[in-house]
């Protein structure tokens, strides 16, 4: 009967061996230093219809205005009226529209519409280009700037 328990201990042992043996290399697989890299000149993004970085820097820069409708897979953004605080008799409107996956000045469109108070109403009043323009161009340097970060981290 001795015998016995030595050959089923030694029968166990290679079976046991091996388990060991794949699950050290399973974990060894895991502890590489190498991490994969992103493809740099990727900039489509697919989940949500519309360009990833675009979409979020258009909500970081319109983050103090009220947001009526955000329709990511359309890439449209429509805030609600904002007046300035400080300028509570002037008050601004925007539609930010993202046309394309890439991440490219011309696939994001503003509008913007601005109203003056007089005489207890609102009135519209022109906008100045150089507003749509300075908020496209924060959008965009926000959009590169995130980017650039996803593939710095």
């Amino acid at each position: 009967m001795p015998q016995l328990n030595v050959l089923a201990a030694l029968g166990r042992r290679p079976v046991s061996l091996a388990l060991l043996g794949v699950a050290t290399l399973g974990l060894a697989a895991c502890g590489g230093k190498e991490r994969p890299r992103a493809d740099l000149a990727a900039s489509q993004v697919t989940t949500i219809g519309v360009n990833s970085y675009l979409w979020r820097a258009s909500l970081d820069a319109l983050s103090f205005m009220p947001l009526l409708q955000a329709d990511s897979s359309g890439g449209v953004i429509i805030t609600d009226w904002y007046a300035n605080p400080g300028n509570p008799n002037e008050r601004m409107k925007v539609t930010v529209s993202i046309l394309d996956q890439d991440l490219r000045a011309d696939a994001l469109r503003i509008a913007a519409s601005r109203q003056i108070a007089q005489n207890g109403t609102w009135v519209d009043a022109p906008v100045q280009a150089a507003t749509v323009q300075k908020l496209e161009e924060i959008i965009l340097t926000r959009a590169r700037d995130l980017r650039r970060g996803a593939f710095e981290g």
